[in-house]
């Protein structure tokens, strides 16, 4: 089955809701136009009437009538006579206008349904409403109150329908531009869908070939922007960046354990060879074993910090954390590394006393003793190892410094990877996972480590982590 692709699901729902706000909009026009239309005829028959009210003038005799210039039409009315002009026998916009005694007997006019009015009491300028036939009209009377015209009054009568022609101009005109505006705005929608939807189409593309060739190495090149798609692409960017920094240090760390494990094995292989092809006696068979030992208990040293590198990365959750005193741990484990004074070198420590922490001890434990014993292993003979416990405001600084042979600038930079150690004629006497371990320990705890360092001067390492009660 084909997937309905994004574009048109965001087009049929872009035009659906245009759809909706255009039947809304027809609705709403239609309904005020209505509105407007009926107000527009009540107007209408009341400014019709009003000015028809001048229409009627009375004469006491026919000779005054006689002398008026303009006689259109009279009628006799009590002691004289009512003359009415021409205009008042038109229906001027569907307004039909009459002349009734106050007995509602019409005396002059049309009104199309004075039948069905003739019981409707006349109401001075008041608008009435009457239906005859399903047809909505507006009535509206006024009495005559000029001289020698009392008794008399005008109603006028307008149909609803007098606004059908317009609201049927204003709904063919609204059927016809609504769907016109509906299609536009389909297709202009489908092209904004189509331009916006265009930078995710070439994430698709670009993450598909990076899965297809392989190489994290390449980026999804979008250009400038801000807008949501360009994080978007710069999140994968970020992405692509950390796994293929990731799969590097993966193939790395598989180098460098094989290389680390290939001489141990070769001295192992090699010396059972030998023993084996040789006939050899008691004690140097038991200096072969000592090799061989040697050999092994280094190897496993390597594999077990490498598991325990691995956990700490890993699966922390293994690691829990409880309220330790810091101070007295690092008292102690300080206490006990003095007793080593390896090539001369002495250790001094300055702890500031009730420091306490939640932490995982054994971590934390582990984390001293490497940094220690790497200050032991590069440094000076007779050399000097300082440890500082402090607590700064809301922060918790272990700091380790010596005097030893110093890291450079370079080699800063790497000394926190496994396997590295930066000076090879004292390789031998570490696995190289120390630093990372204790790098690893101060990221389990929220910390940081650093290193600061000049070649010949010594160096200091520093952990900072936050205090957690």
């Amino acid at each position: 089955m084909k997937s309905v692709s994004i574009r048109f699901k965001i087009t049929v729902w872009y035009t659906v809701a245009l759809i909706l706000v255009a039947l809304f909009t027809l609705f709403a026009v239609l309904f005020v136009s209505r509105q407007i239309l009926l107000k527009t005829i009540r107007d209408s028959v009341i400014v019709t009437v009003e000015n028809n009210i001048d229409e009627v003038e009375f004469f006491e005799s026919y000779e005054a009538l006689e002398k008026t210039a303009d006689v259109d039409h009279f009628i006799e009315y009590g002691k004289g006579y009512l003359e009415i002009d021409d205009d008042f026998l038109d229906h001027v916009n569907e307004v039909y206008t009459s002349l009734y005694y106050k007995d509602s007997t019409l005396l002059y006019g049309e009104n199309p349904i004075s039948k069905e009015t003739s019981h409707l009491e006349l109401r001075n300028s008041q608008v009435q409403t009457v239906k005859v036939n399903g047809t909505l009209y507006y009535v509206f009377d006024r009495a005559l109150t000029n001289e020698n015209l009392d008794g008399l009054w005008l109603r006028g009568v307008v149909s609803e329908k007098q606004g059908t022609a317009q609201m049927t101009d204003i709904t063919k005109l609204t059927l016809v531009f609504l769907p016109v505006v509906i299609f536009l705005g389909a297709v202009g929608g489908y092209l904004i869908a189509r331009r916006t939807l265009r930078p995710i189409q070439k994430i698709s593309d670009t993450a598909k070939e990076i899965e297809q060739c392989g190489d994290l190495k390449r980026r999804i090149e979008l250009g400038s922007g801000n807008d949501e798609i360009h994080r978007l692409a710069d999140n994968f960017n970020d992405m692509f960046t950390r796994l293929d920094d990731t799969f590097e240090a993966e193939k790395q760390f598989t180098s460098d354990v094989s290389h680390e494990l290939r001489t141990p094995v070769s001295v192992i292989m090699a010396q059972c060879e030998f023993s084996l092809n040789n006939k050899r006696s008691a004690d140097e068979y038991q200096k072969d074993l000592q090799v061989i030992l040697r050999q092994t208990t280094k190897m496993s040293k390597l594999i077990n910090d490498m598991l325990e590198c691995v956990r700490i990365e890993r699966k922390p959750e293994n690691y829990s954390k409880e309220k330790i005193n810091l101070s007295q741990l690092v008292s102690s484990v300080c206490e006990d590394m003095a007793l080593i004074k390896e090539n001369g070198i002495s250790l001094e420590y300055k702890i500031q006393e009730n420091i306490y922490c939640l932490a995982n001890e054994k971590l934390i434990e582990r984390l001293i003793q490497n940094l220690i014993s790497n200050a032991y292993r590069y440094g000076n003979e007779n050399g000097h190892i300082w440890v500082e416990l402090s607590n700064i405001k809301n922060t918790i600084e272990f700091k380790i410094s010596d005097d030893g042979i110093g890291i450079s600038k370079e080699d800063q930079k790497n000394v926190f990877r496994r396997f590295y150690q930066s000076d090879n004629s004292r390789s031998g006497k570490g696995t190289g996972l120390g630093l990372s371990m204790a790098y690893e320990i101060a990221k389990f705890h929220g910390g940081e480590l650093t290193v600061k360092s000049k070649p010949g001067e010594g160096s200091t390492f520093t952990f900072i982590f936050e205090k957690n009660i």
